[in-house]
């Protein structure tokens, strides 16, 4: 059976997403997220090590025994973790030090093994590969949303210091939204993720209420004829 590439994209990127529909992964999510900048670049090592460890799974399931395989899959997922670790240091090391720790704890992100248990490990290498893709992707979304809210409320900017942390290919991203702002510290402060946070989770089940509702109401004159 091949598989539904457009339903794996909108699983990842909405009706399954990370943050805001699975609720997991918000330790680093509420660490990290103090600027735009953070958020994308720990959104970014998250998608690499979901989209090998979802390609290093589907390929070794068949070799894989049924009664080991969460240890397997945590071996696995700690292994690229710590390449993916040692690779930010080595080419990207300021974004490495502003991240730090939260960079060898991609390992305890329950959402990567989620996904090798209930995708990877049952289906074949590219659907495995396009998940990892796109939970990644959504995951990212959902850290940089999180970290722009909390920066142009705290301090009147947005992806404060890309050029530093990324590289300065991406220094145009650096943008002050609000010229002599004096800052909301509360918003980069944990309580404001906390706040800010709620603030989306509202936003989103808002919105699929009101798609539901749409869809229904679309549906009905099929149903009537």
């Amino acid at each position: 059976m091949s598989a539904d590439y457009r339903r794996i994209t909108r699983n990842g990127l909405w009706d399954q997403n990370i943050v805001f529909s699975q609720g997991l992964a918000l330790c680093p999510l509420l660490a990290v997220t103090g600027t735009a900048t953070n958020g994308l670049g720990m959104g970014l090592a998250t998608t690499l090590v979901l989209v090998a460890s979802g390609l290093t799974v589907a390929l070794a399931r068949s070799m894989i025994l049924p009664e080991i395989r969460i240890p397997v899959f945590v071996l696995i997922i700690a292994a690229i973790v710590t390449l993916v670790d040692m690779g930010m240091n080595a080419w990207v090391h300021d974004l490495h030090k502003v991240l730090g720790l939260f960079i060898p704890l991609i390992v305890t992100n329950c959402a990567i093994l989620g996904r090798a248990e209930s995708f990877a490990s049952k289906n074949a290498a590219l659907p495995a590969a396009v998940d990892g893709l796109m939970m990644g992707l959504g995951f990212t979304l959902a850290l940089i949303v999180l970290g722009a809210c909390r920066e142009l409320i705290g301090s009147g900017t947005l992806f404060s210091h890309a050029e530093l942390l990324l590289g300065q290919g991406l220094a145009f991203l650096d943008i002050t939204v609000i010229p002599d702002y004096r800052g909301f510290l509360i918003a980069i402060l944990p309580p404001g993720g906390f706040l800010i946070l709620g603030l989306l989770l509202a936003g989103k089940r808002l919105l699929d209420r009101r798609l539901a509702t749409s869809t229904a109401s679309a549906a009905v004159p099929a149903h009537s004829c």
